[in-house]
């Protein structure tokens, strides 16, 4: 098996490709991940996960790089990681009652090969009252969440259901990863 790196410190993707059964390291850059106003939520986040894949590839040249980024999208605009309670409370008040959309920009590069694309899951909230908001912000799980809440964790509470993949949810487009993976993996050095 040809090495792996990951660029990201997301405990949650350290922990999906590990589940996956592979072996990777860790290198994590800075990464202006500052979105495009002239693109769409799905461009940007496929580009953000190419640009964060991309990062001193020269110097990992012959591993597998991968880089992702995950968003919130409600009516065409992205949630990001909470700053603070109140802004945790409006991103899930925005989000009570509603579906959205949770995009992953996945980007694996392999010497001169790049792969890159967007994964769309869709996800139903339940109608939450304000206590329900508060009780969750209390967990204080919301932070370093795009979206401010984890259906891995106790979030799940907070919704009604979602359609595509959890793990792209969560913050990892396994399914879409593992395909890409095999197809490096057989190819010859």
């Amino acid at each position: 098996m040809k090495s792996i790196i990951l660029k990201s410190q997301s405990p949650r993707r350290k922990e999906l490709l590990s589940k996956m059964g592979y072996e990777f390291t860790v290198k994590v850059y800075d990464c202006d991940e500052t979105m495009d106003k002239n693109k769409t939520p799905f461009e940007n986040v496929k580009k953000l996960g190419l640009k964060k894949a991309s990062i001193n590839k020269e110097e990992d040249y012959g591993a597998i790089l991968i880089g992702c980024d995950t968003i919130v999208v409600l009516d065409g605009k992205i949630y990001g990681k909470p700053k603070n309670e109140l802004d945790a409370y409006h991103m899930l008040k925005a989000l009570s009652g509603k579906k959205h959309e949770v995009m992953s920009g996945l980007a694996v590069i392999y010497k001169d090969y790049v792969y890159n694309l967007t994964e769309v899951s869709e996800v139903y909230f339940k109608d939450l009252s304000d206590k329900e908001i508060y009780d969750y912000i209390a967990t204080k799980e919301c932070f370093g969440k795009a979206g401010a809440y984890a259906i891995q964790g106790l979030g799940r509470n907070l919704i009604d259901h979602y359609e595509g993949s959890l793990n792209n949810i969560i913050g990892l487009p396994t399914e879409q990863l593992e395909k890409i993976i095999g197809e490096i993996d057989g190819m010859e050095d």
